[in-house]
């Protein structure tokens, strides 16, 4: 069985490779036996409370970095939260003074309608019409405002 491989002991190559291989071992074994003795000289023990203590602690230490980091996650994100508020207000401001615009600009168009007009029957019914325009667009206006104002409670 061992030649079927051509690693085995008989082969040229192969016993020089177990024998480097088994050095390697005794070494390691060696390493270890050093290792113990080491541990052992240098080992600290503790009774069962002191013990119990610095697991405590240890569990500590890593709760509260855990901590720190969800707290440094949730400044990040208060930021972003007054960052988007400051948004929205501004949004609301240029919203509520487009409605003031368009409210004076209807009021004028109104009063030079009514100035100019002649009260026949075709001319009311022109100037229904281009009232009740005005007042959607104005509504649809007034709707964005109350959209953003909603949205700025939050």
């Amino acid at each position: 069985m061992a030649e079927k491989g051509g690693g085995g002991i008989e082969g040229g190559g192969g016993g020089e490779r177990w024998k480097a291989a088994l050095v390697n071992l005794s070494e390691m074994g060696t390493n270890v036996e050093s290792l113990q003795k080491i541990l052992v000289k240098k080992a600290v023990f503790v009774d069962e409370e002191t013990s119990a203590k610095s697991s405590l602690t240890s569990e500590q230490a890593r709760t509260i970095e855990a901590l720190e980091h969800r707290v440094e996650a949730l400044e990040r994100e208060l930021d972003a939260a007054i960052a988007a508020a400051a948004r929205a207000r501004t949004e609301k401001r240029q919203a509520e003074a487009a409605q003031r615009a368009a409210e004076l600009r209807a009021k004028d168009l109104t009063r030079e309608l009514e100035n100019t007009t002649s009260m026949n029957s075709s001319s009311i019914s022109a100037f229904f019409f281009f009232s009740i325009s005005l007042l959607i667009y104005v509504g649809s206006c007034y709707s964005h405002v109350s959209y953003v104002s909603a949205s700025d409670a939050r």
